[in-house]
């Protein structure tokens, strides 16, 4: 499911216009990316969490050359937790 048929699928079930729908999926993200930006976590119950992960610097092959050896710098990187009940309703 692309964004777009997520914006339709919300928009038929709870019964608002794809304009509103899309104006609110776009808050909700652009609120989650500024709180992650913070190094904070945000958390919805039953769903899960999004956070921030740190990845460590690390030593690897370059694609182009495989002999020579690279430095890969340390990252902060999304990361997202499912909750209890979206692993339930997977299962």
């Amino acid at each position: 499911m692309n964004r777009q048929e997520l914006i339709e699928a919300l928009a038929s079930k709870v019964g608002l216009s794809k304009r509103l729908v899309t104006e609110v999926l776009e808050g909700l993200i652009t609120t989650i990316t500024a709180e992650l930006k913070k190094g904070k976590k945000v958390t919805v119950t039953g769903f899960g969490t999004f956070r921030v992960s740190h990845r460590a610097a690390r030593s690897g092959v370059s694609p182009r050359n495989p002999q020579q050896r690279i430095q890969i710098p340390a990252l902060k990187v999304p990361a997202f937790r499912a909750g209890k009940t979206l692993k339930d309703a997977i299962r």
